[in-house]
């Protein structure tokens, strides 16, 4: 990128040290921590609460944090599929590779961060996890929810602390009790944390604009920092978007997963309008991360035409129609690679959009900075500095 062009990255992730609980948790929780076992034939498994996932299964930890490390790999195997000469493209997760194994540059070390940084031509990078996006389905002891959730964040803010404001913590909430929440929430922001995120459903399967998350919306907006929703690495059966069909297994499962993770985040995100979430709380800034952004467009056209030209108008408790709020508190983050993006980020709002790498996870390419000089290429000065960083750090006070 230009020198001294503002350029966020909305949506990084680290890669939790394996012991960040056994160190960071308080000390009648430490027996309790997560970790990282290995089972009788040599597999990674993360423990939760002294049991193995049930929805992470053993080698799910492995090649996380490799993005780019096995995309030549992958070409060559389809060209050989294609051919005739395997059976399959893909690449098998073996014993041997593991949650620490082949990281990418900057995947786990903040010294690394911020030499890939500097590398890519980034003022900052806002940060999520990588484990701490896995759990919390298999928690349900409501205590140790939040135990977990004050660990992360407390690590978070120290792998951060000494980077000048170019790595940016954000606070892992969960909804399983709004008052816990707050006191989390609220304790988190004075110790550095400049936003929270929670994930997109919830285990006492409320709506998340549900009026008893109210507290938590009042806090997020006395606080001044925004809430985001950002897609589960792991999600129980009952409570996935994902479980129409029977019988996808593997490779095939994880692909159709991966394509319709949007529609997970998608779904919170309604629930707010659905609650009258924004009246209620006219300075709450909400973020949707992580689900891509062209649907926007069409997102917020039928959500309009409902309310303004059906019966079903009269189903949601707001005073103007949903464009109108996500125009005054909503943001949204693209993959680089959404190159249609370019013809609807005026229409919707320049002011709207974030770019997230996703970095270092490898269900999204290592190109990420050659596809957004490609995607801004096309977009209007405004919108295409809003997405490099002014939007980002508008919206979680990073100026």
């Amino acid at each position: 990128m230009k020198n001294g062009e503002l350029v966020i990255d909305a949506d990084g992730h680290i890669l939790e040290p394996p012991d960040l609980w056994e160190r960071y948790l308080e000390p009648r929780y430490r027996d309790r921590a997560i970790r990282i076992r290995r089972d009788g034939e040599g597999w990674e498994y993360l423990e939760i609460d002294g049991r193995p996932s049930k929805y992470s299964g053993r080698g799910a930890l492995a090649r996380l944090g490799s993005m780019g490390r096995e995309i030549d790999r992958m070409k060559e195997r389809r060209e050989l599929w294609k051919a005739g000469k395997i059976d399959k493209p893909f690449i098998g997760i073996t014993p041997e590779e593991t949650y620490t194994k082949d990281l990418a540059f900057g995947a786990m070390d903040p010294s690394e961060r911020l030499a890939r940084l500097d590398q890519e031509g980034l003022s900052k990078a806002v940060i999520y996890p990588t484990i701490g996006i896995m759990w919390e389905p298999d928690c349900a002891d409501v205590e140790l929810t939040y135990a977990y959730c004050r660990a992360y964040n407390r690590w978070i803010v120290d792998f951060c602390r000494d980077s000048g404001g170019r790595l940016v913590p954000i606070a892992h909430i969960s909804l399983a009790d709004p008052a816990l929440a707050v006191t989390e929430l609220e304790r988190a922001v004075k110790d550095g944390c400049k936003g929270a995120f929670c994930i997109p459903f919830t285990l006492t399967r409320k709506p998340h604009g549900h009026r008893d998350h109210d507290p938590v919306f009042a806090a997020l907006q006395d606080l001044d920092v925004p809430l985001a929703f950002h897609p589960n690495g792991t999600e129980p059966p009952h409570l996935t978007v994902h479980q129409r069909f029977d019988g996808m297994r593997g490779p095939a499962r994880v692909w159709y997963a991966d394509m319709f993770v949007g529609a997970g985040t998608q779904m919170p995100f309604a629930t707010m309008f659905a609650y009258g979430v924004f009246d209620k709380f006219p300075k709450l800034r909400v973020v949707v991360l992580e689900s891509g952004a062209g649907w926007i467009g069409w997102w917020l056209d039928r959500a309009d035409n409902l309310y303004k030209g059906t019966i079903l108008g009269g189903a949601l408790p707001l005073r103007e129609p949903p464009s109108y709020y996500f125009a005054r508190q909503c943001y949204i983050s693209a993959d680089p690679d959404e190159q249609r993006l370019a013809l609807i980020a005026d229409a919707v709002g320049a002011d709207k959009f974030f770019w997230a790498s996703d970095f270092p996870h490898s269900d999204h390419p290592a190109n990420y900075m050659e596809e957004l000089v490609e995607l801004v290429r096309k977009m209007s000065p405004q919108a295409a500095r809003g997405i490099l960083g002014e939007n980002v750090a508008r919206a979680y006070k990073l100026m």
